[in-house]
């Protein structure tokens, strides 16, 4: 897991002097500060133009499946952040595993909330079914 967060942040130095460098060609001089401004702006606009989209596509089917996906991101983000602590406290260990299991564990328990929303719902709309057959007895 280390090894994974380590790779990411050379990635994201490399893509930060990368920017730093192509600003300073077209004559910008940028602080650091500036330059996260313009780069998490753009990439955010960017990112909200495309969720926005699809979130507008899936609310059409369902709202249920925003929900999913907002809760599904917060806790992946969640799962990492506690590895992240453990590394720093050293009071865990830091494994990527302990993440896919936190992240499996919400789809499983998912699966089980979906499957008992279906037998409820089948349940109430057989219920009605056979209620009016009896009140039209």
């Amino acid at each position: 897991m280390g090894e994974i967060i380590k790779l990411l942040a050379e990635l994201v130095n490399r893509i930060h002097d990368i920017l730093a460098i192509i600003f300073g060609i077209l004559g910008i001089q940028l602080s650091d500060k500036r330059l996260h401004f313009i780069i998490f702006g753009g990439f955010g606009i960017f990112m909200f133009i495309i969720v926005d989209w699809t979130f507008k596509k899936i609310s059409k089917w369902s709202i249920s499946a925003i929900s999913f996906i907002y809760t599904f991101t917060f806790l992946t983000v969640l799962a990492l952040n506690v590895e992240i602590e453990q590394k720093i406290t050293g009071s865990g260990n830091m494994e990527f595993q302990d993440i896919v299991a936190g992240v499996l564990g919400f789809l499983a328990m998912f699966v089980i909330y979906v499957a008992i929303r279906i037998i409820i719902v089948l349940g109430i709309k057989i219920y009605k079914k056979y209620s009016k057959r009896e009140i039209e007895n």
